[in-house]
């Protein structure tokens, strides 16, 4: 019995395994973290680069007098490929001019949306800032993030960035 204890109490007070054990108790915390902080810098990255997007379609459309179908076409694919090397099946964009009438209430002169609803809410919140006869462009870039690692806990996240410019050459750039 004397035996059975003292092999009990060594057992006890033995240390050799608990390394091994805090590793596998602090070993996934650490992954999900290193995951987590990759997922978020990639996320950050993916934002700033729709950002850059409709700010890029903004500018191309602002330097024409006027356009027609095939600048707006190339605005687009612009804008869409700011956004590689990912992925950009999610990619949606609504390019509209507009022009204040008398009282100072913006008309739409033109507007083309692809794979996204068109934002009205830009357009009205437009409303009061130019007297008549000025205008306005305004790019909508939507984007659908599909985090790698964190999508079980977030889920997608929904980018949308909006850009204003004005005409670079005259004060609307109607359609052609």
């Amino acid at each position: 019995m004397h035996r059975l204890l003292n092999k009990m109490k060594s057992w006890w007070y033995e240390t050799d395994g608990v390394a091994a054990v805090e590793a596998a108790l602090i070993m996934p915390v650490m992954v999900l973290m290193l995951l987590g902080a990759f997922d978020v810098g990639r996320g950050i990255l993916m934002n700033q680069k729709v950002i850059n997007s409709s700010q890029i379609g903004a500018d191309l459309i602002a330097r024409n007098m006027f356009v027609d179908m095939d600048i707006v076409d190339e605005t687009i694919e612009a804008s869409r490929l700011s956004l590689e090397p990912y992925d950009t099946s999610t990619f949606g964009i609504d390019i509209v001019s507009i022009e204040f009438d008398e009282d100072q209430n913006p008309e739409v002169l033109w507007r083309e949306t692809r794979n996204m609803s068109a934002n009205n809410a830009s357009v009205n919140s437009t409303a009061g800032m130019f007297p008549e006869g000025e205008g306005v462009i305004i790019v909508t870039v939507q984007y659908r993030y599909e985090p790698t690692f964190g999508d079980v806990i977030t889920g997608d996240i929904n980018m949308q960035e909006v850009a204003f410019a004005r005409g670079r050459r005259s004060p609307t750039v109607p359609m052609n």
